[in-house]
């Protein structure tokens, strides 16, 4: 239906919103911007403006000049990791229909984390594109192993059930990868500091390797946009209204499974990014995913950033991982959306 078909006094109403996400869009854009900003500038040592431009440019005359490319490439990652964990929760929750779906609860990043101690343990796999192949396939089948428990008996696949189904999952996956570092003192340091979840240490040869499987994912993710607003409606209104549901819930699906595969691959596990990011987002722009998916990217990159920034001051002159902080920021929020009385219904 076109504006023109509307009555009158609708059309300052669809004026006012698309206004609305528009400054919402600019102010999410600054919140970026000095979340990298901070980024480049905060931590153990911190430096001035002067700096931070000289560090972008490359030039490592100073040490300060030198801490800064160094926070280059870690501030590129945590953009990108926490964009791409914010889409993937954002198309889990409207593949399942499900608020309480989310990388972390749903098991996904946990099968794609045992996955890749599997290839080193078992395998000896080193090579990055190894590493996101390996936690793409174990993302894949934590997700379909869930949805399939989930979806047993009466009801279908419930948030509740899937829930459950997805932490039965994760605390099983977590129990196996733990069982295989134990007797392996080789690697049992460098997989723990892994399982954390962070973005320290970040550059960029190990990211080049994940950028087409993270252009895959966030492509596939952001054209099942349509397709995920009819299935909101449900599978026989969706398939009413011509949608191919199966395909396009396998091809949502897919594209959430490359970007946690990606991501965990390269920073480990982080929780609770794609959980809260597309709630916070509702809230900014509504339920339409043409706009739900892209502002839940873009505000999945400045959180995680924000998030690191933060794991770095409060634990100067070390660091906190910026899984812990978004653990801390997550659980909360988790047992606030358990709670709502109508959470089935969102």
């Amino acid at each position: 239906m076109t504006d023109a078909a509307l009555p009158r006094r609708d059309l300052p109403v669809l004026r006012r919103t698309r206004q609305v996400r528009l400054w919402w869009l600019l102010a999410v854009f600054a919140a970026i911007g000095l979340a990298c900003l901070m980024s480049l500038g905060l931590g153990a040592r911190d430096v001035t403006l002067e700096e931070i431009l000289g560090g972008v440019r490359g030039r490592t005359g100073t040490i300060a000049e030198a801490v800064v490319a160094v926070r280059v490439p870690r501030t590129i990652l945590a953009a990108l990791a926490g964009g791409a964990l914010g889409l993937a929760g954002a198309v889990m929750q409207g593949v399942t229909r499900n608020p309480l779906a989310d990388p972390g609860i749903l098991g996904v990043n946990s099968g794609a984390a045992m996955a890749v101690v599997i290839g080193i343990a078992w395998f000896g796999i080193a090579a990055p594109e190894a590493f996101i192949w390996t936690a793409i396939l174990g993302a894949g089948l934590a997700a379909s192993f869930v949805y399939a428990v989930g979806s047993l008996g009466r009801g279908g696949a419930t948030p509740l059930k899937l829930a459950l189904a997805g932490t039965a999952t994760s605390i099983a996956t977590a129990s196996f990868t733990t069982a295989i570092i134990l007797p392996r003192n080789d690697i049992a340091g460098g997989v723990r500091s892994w399982q954390v979840g962070g973005v320290g240490g970040a550059t960029f040869e190990a990211i080049w390797p994940c950028l087409p499987f993270l252009a895959a994912g966030a492509l596939l993710c952001l054209l099942s946009a349509r397709s995920l607003n009819l299935l909101a409606l449900g599978d026989e209104a969706a398939a009413g209204l011509g949608a191919r549901v199966a395909s396009a819930r396998a091809s949502a699906a897919l594209g959430a499974v490359l970007l946690c595969g990606a991501t965990t691959a390269i920073c480990g596990p982080i929780g609770f990014v794609g959980l809260v990011v597309p709630h916070l987002c509702r809230v900014l722009v509504g339920i339409d995913h043409r706009w739900l998916l892209p502002f839940s990217a873009l505000t999945g990159g400045g959180l995680l950033t924000l998030a690191d920034v933060f794991g770095r001051i409060v634990a100067r002159p070390s660091e906190m991982d910026v899984g812990i902080v978004t653990a801390f920021i997550g659980a909360p929020v988790f047992i606030w959306i358990v709670r709502r009385r109508r959470v089935r219904d969102l």
